[in-house]
């Protein structure tokens, strides 16, 4: 009997503000270039007080928000588990799930107290983005709010490597691999930043512990985890782990393991204005072709004209009619 949701993703509810600023803004306001890093309240109404006539747009954001929205454009079908607050940007935020056809936990009469998570995603003219997060109420994400009905109805858990900053985030992912296993259901995970991985290690390998069905992963995060010095010791170590597993090289495209074989995916020509989001929407793609009838090697291509998009213009999400594009590429 099939499922109703291709995906159930876990993940923290936070809304981007992109902002455009050169290398001089981050010497003036103490920013490390390149690093996702995080920063309490006060840090951050800082740095938007000095950013605010920079700012080009916000929308809806978090990296497995991306990626669950990225596969329901292609015409995936999935469910978002996650925690705003009662505030502007959380009503912006379920008015964006639901105009995607996301499917989620979040009930607009009955939200949080506190502040909805915001990332200053900032990005310069080498199309580098720097990024300062305030997780606000997601950081109170629970194992209360995990709906163990749709798990079970889903055909892969999706969890976001960021859980991993959080005691609560941490617990959720355990409990959600969990019920995953106890029902049949495919676990995936995404290590989402380096900086997961560095200096959340022993979380990490705890949620990774016993295996994971379907790795997402980029060559920095993999040999990080892994301790591997290049792609060949990290393809060998990842096996070790995972039965499946998509490590994405940049503008050398992506590798890909389909539990028996390497799949090497080329790269679609692209013009980088911004990277943000290009791992979320390779996951997105990734999941709707093999959830959809696509193979490994196909469903990786797919991914890879996903992410060209995605880099090619502003913003971690697609825009109206670019799904509908890029299938056509396949």
């Amino acid at each position: 009997m099939s499922k109703k949701y291709d995906v159930c993703a876990i993940g923290n509810a936070i809304v981007d503000y992109e902002i455009e600023v050169t290398d001089n803004f981050f010497d003036e306001n103490g920013i490390e270039k390149g690093l996702m890093t995080l920063v309490d309240e006060e840090r951050q109404r800082t740095v938007l007080g000095a950013a605010k006539e920079k700012i080009r747009k916000k929308q809806g954001g978090g990296s497995a928000a991306n990626t669950i929205v990225g596969m329901s454009a292609l015409g995936g079908k999935g469910f978002y588990t996650c925690k705003v607050a009662d505030d502007e940007d959380g009503a912006f935020y379920i008015d964006e799930l639901n105009k995607a056809g996301v499917d989620t936990n979040l009930n607009p009469n009955n939200l949080f107290r506190g502040i909805t998570g915001k990332c200053l995603v900032m990005i310069t003219p080498d199309a580098e983005r720097t990024m300062n997060t305030y997780l606000g109420v997601t950081s109170d994400l629970s194992v209360d709010d995990l709906v163990p009905e749709v798990i079970k109805n889903s055909n892969y858990v999706y969890l976001e490597g960021a859980l991993v900053s959080s005691e609560t985030g941490y617990q959720v992912a355990l409990e959600a691999k969990k019920i995953a296993r106890e029902s049949g259901v495919k676990t995936s995970l995404t290590f989402w930043d380096p900086a997961m991985v560095k200096y959340f290690n022993d979380r990490m390998k705890e949620i990774v512990g016993g295996g994971i069905d379907l790795l997402f992963c980029n060559i920095e995060e993999a040999k990080l985890y892994t301790g591997g010095s290049g792609l060949e010791d990290v393809k060998k170590a990842l096996k070790g782990i995972a039965k499946e597993f998509a490590v994405t090289l940049g503008a050398e495209g992506s590798l890909v393991y389909d539990g028996s074989e390497f799949i090497e995916i080329a790269p679609f020509p692209a013009k980088a204005v911004d990277t943000t989001g290009a791992g979320d929407i390779f996951a997105g793609a990734f999941l709707y072709g093999i959830n959809n009838g696509l193979s490994h090697a196909e469903a990786g291509k797919l991914a890879s004209a996903a992410s060209s998009a995605i880099v090619s213009k502003y913003g971690p999400r697609l825009e109206d009619g670019q799904a509908k594009e890029i299938l056509g590429k396949i």
